[in-house]
C-alpha cells in the first residue's frame, strides 16, 4: 500500500493536471455515486489534499471527493480521450478541457459534505500529518508522552495511523534504523534526548522520502551501495527489504523480524533492545 510521501507526491500530480479548472464531467464506476455527479460537474477543482493515506478533492461551492487507494487504487492523469491502455477498472473520472484524472481499481470512494469530514471513520481516527508543516518534532513528542502511546512497542506504534498519519511499512524499518531504536522499545523506556531524536527522525525521514520518491537512505551510505555495486532495489532503502545483506554502517547483517503481522528489517548491532 502507498505510504504518505507517494499520496503526497500523487496528489501534486493531480493539483498539477486539474488545480483552478473546471470539471466539464465528473463519473463513478459506481452506480451508487452516479447520483452525485452533478454537483461537482461544472464546478470548478479547488485542490486535492491527502490525508494520511486518503486523498479529499474539493470542488467549489459543492462537496468533497473521498477516495482511498487501498491496496490496488490507481491515479492518473491524461489528455482528454486518450486513457492509458489497461484492464483495471475505471472508478473514477475527472474530466476538464486539457487534462483528465482518472481513479482505477480502488474501491473506497465516497461523496462526503464539508461537515462530515470530521466524522469520517477514517479520518476522524488519524493522527497529526507527519508531511503538514504544522505537524513539529515538539508536537510529536507531546504525542510519544501521550498515556495512550507511550507504553506501546514502537514496532506496532508507528503502524498505527491514529498516532501518526502516513507511516507504513518501509518508512518504519527506516525510522528506527535511523533513530537507532530496537522495535520492542516503548516511548516510556526512552529518555528526553531519544524521545526528542525519534521526533526529528520522523519527520526528516518521511521528508526524504517525499523528496526522492521513496528514496530514503542517506546520501553518504547510498553513494556506498552503489560504489559496491548493489542493484538499485537495495540501495534505496537502509534496512528495508535487505534481509541477510550486511548493515551499511557496522556490517552487522540485517535481520527480517515479523511485528505487528508486517515484516521489519532492522540492524541488531545499530538498533539495540
Amino acid at each position: 500500500m502507498p505510504e504518505g510521501p507517494e499520496i503526497r507526491r500523487v496528489a501534486d500530480q493531480l493539483n498539477r493536471a486539474v488545480q483552478g479548472k473546471i470539471a466539464e464531467r465528473v463519473s463513478f464506476g459506481q452506480a451508487h455515486l452516479e447520483a452525485r455527479t452533478g454537483e461537482m460537474a461544472g464546478r470548478r477543482v479547488l485542490s486535492i489534499r491527502p490525508r494520511g493515506k486518503a486523498l479529499l478533492t474539493r470542488f467549489e461551492d459543492g462537496p468533497v471527493l473521498y477516495t482511498h487507494n487501498q491496496l490496488y487504487g490507481k491515479w492518473v492523469t491524461c489528455a482528454p480521450g486518450k486513457p492509458p491502455p489497461t484492464r483495471r477498472t475505471l472508478r473514477v473520472a475527472i474530466e476538464t478541457a486539457d487534462r483528465w484524472a482518472l481513479l482505477y481499481s480502488a474501491s473506497d470512494i465516497e461523496v462526503l459534505e464539508e461537515g462530515e469530514l470530521d466524522r469520517h471513520p477514517f479520518l476522524a481516527k488519524l493522527g497529526p500529518d507527519l508531511l503538514e508543516a504544522d505537524t513539529t518534532p515538539r508536537k510529536l513528542r507531546k504525542r510519544l508522552d501521550a498515556a495512550r502511546f507511550r507504553r506501546r512497542a514502537l514496532g506496532g506504534l508507528l503502524l498505527d495511523q491514529g498516532f501518526v498519519a502516513g507511516i507504513g511499512n518501509y518508512l518504519r524499518s527506516e525510522i528506527l534504523f535511523f533513530a537507532g531504536l530496537s522495535p520492542k522499545l516503548r516511548p516510556e523506556d526512552l529518555d528526553d534526548e531519544e524521545r526528542a531524536a525519534l521526533a526529528r527522525t520522523m519527520r526528516a525521514v518521511i521528508q526524504r522520502a517525499y523528496r526522492t520518491g521513496g528514496v530514503t537512505e542517506l546520501s553518504q551510505l547510498a553513494k556506498r551501495a552503489r560504489a559496491a555495486g548493489e542493484p538499485r532495489r537495495f540501495w534505496r532503502h537502509a534496512v528495508f527489504n535487505r534481509g541477510g545483506k550486511p548493515c551499511r554502517r557496522c556490517g552487522t547483517k540485517i535481520r527480517r523480524i515479523l511485528v505487528a503481522s508486517r515484516q521489519l528489517y532492522l540492524c541488531r548491532e545499530c538498533q539495540p533492545a
